[in-house]
This record gives structure tokens, C-alpha cells and sequence, in this order.
């Protein structure tokens, strides 16, 4: 996807309710391979509190939003979710939320891409402040966005991107290069994702 077509997409904020979450997605994805219904759904969140949180709502809230994310995927990509070694299930777990929202997989594919691109060395929050002022030109919406929502998402963000190996690690936001797994190439290609295998692949 070029940046011509990245113009005509609309952003959501919906990044600032959690970053990758493996072992939770390893869990949701479990339950959707499983083909729980909607009481066996209820049982495993809410009763048998599978995801291990603190209260019943915060259980709810990101069963809900981490399904929201796989169920933009199929059961192939669910299985690499819960089966696949911590690398795969990573990058499996950033193709979906990748598909579930464009403002992450821009972020990779115009601001990483181009910094990787550049031989920059870290990434700054000038460059989030840059890319949002993107968002704002391709989609007029981003400047409702408070000030508030705009630093979790840049918090979320780099912390997904340091989840995933594409920074060091969050404190020094150093840029590295990371070779998608095959199984994940292969899923994409074979399911024409191609816009989620372009923002993946920002190091080729």
C-alpha cells in the first residue's frame, strides 16, 4: 500500500486499550479455535477468569478488544497465535492488530520503514509527533483527538513495536531490523494480506 492509498483510510484511537498482549491472545485464541459459544464464552472470561485480571470488567474489556483483533484474521493465523513459538505468536498477534488498526501498520510503513531507510538510529517522539501530523492531513478526524489520547497511543505504539523486536526496547527506542517468520509470510501471502505484509516486512 502506498501512501496515495493510505489517504483514503480512516484512523481509530482503539490502540489506546492495550499493546500486543501475547499470553492473553494465546488465550482468546484458544477459545475461538475451540468454537465456544456465546455462555461458554461468558464462563471462560468472566467465571473461570482465563485471562487472570484483577476485576471482571477489565477481564471483559480485553477479551473483547483482543478478539476484535483476531477475528480480523482466520483460524490459521489463530493457531500460529496459540501454538507457535513466542517469536511466531508475536508476529502473528502484530498481523492482526496490524489489520485492526491502519494507524500501527502506517506507523510501520511510512515512519520505521523510512527511518530504517535513512540508517536512523532510534525513533523520537518528534517522529510520532510528525506521523500524527500526517494522520491529521490523510484523515481530518485525528485532530479530535486530545493531547491525552495522542501520548497513550505513541505509548502503545512503541511499546508494541518493542513487544515485536522492531525497537530495543522502549527506553532507548533503538531501531532493528526483524525478519518475518515463514509461517507468517506464508499466511499473509496466501490470505492477500499484502498491506499487512508490507508494514511487517519494513526492514526489506
Amino acid at each position: 500500500m502506498t501512501l496515495s492509498d493510505t489517504s483514503r483510510l480512516s484512523y481509530n484511537a482503539n490502540l489506546v486499550k492495550a499493546s500486543l498482549k501475547l499470553e492473553e491472545s494465546r488465550v482468546i485464541a484458544a477459545l475461538l479455535l475451540q468454537g465456544v459459544d456465546a455462555a461458554q464464552w461468558r464462563q471462560a472470561i468472566l467465571v473461570d477468569n482465563v485471562l487472570q485480571k484483577r476485576s471482571p470488567s477489565t477481564a471483559s474489556t480485553f477479551a473483547v478488544f483482543i478478539r476484535q483483533r483476531l477475528d480480523s484474521m482466520t483460524p490459521p493465523l489463530w493457531e500460529l497465535v496459540r501454538d507457535g513459538t513466542n517469536a511466531v505468536a508475536t508476529q502473528a498477534v502484530l498481523a492482526a492488530t496490524v489489520k485492526h488498526s491502519h494507524l500501527l501498520g502506517d506507523f510501520l510503513d511510512l515512519t520505521v520503514r523510512d527511518r530504517l531507510r535513512l540508517f536512523k538510529a532510534a525513533l523520537t517522539r518528534k517522529d510520532w509527533d510528525e506521523f500524527v501530523e500526517g494522520c491529521v492531513a490523510r484523515d481530518p478526524h485525528v485532530s479530535d483527538w486530545t493531547p491525552a489520547v495522542v501520548t497513550k497511543l505513541r505509548q502503545n505504539v512503541f511499546r508494541i513495536l518493542g513487544e515485536a523486536g522492531y525497537v530495543a526496547d522502549t527506553r532507548t527506542m533503538a531501531l532493528q531490523r526483524v525478519a518475518v517468520a515463514p509461517e507468517i509470510r506464508r499466511y499473509l501471502e496466501d490470505s492477500g494480506e499484502r498491506y499487512v505484509l508490507r508494514c511487517l516486512q519494513v526492514a526489506s
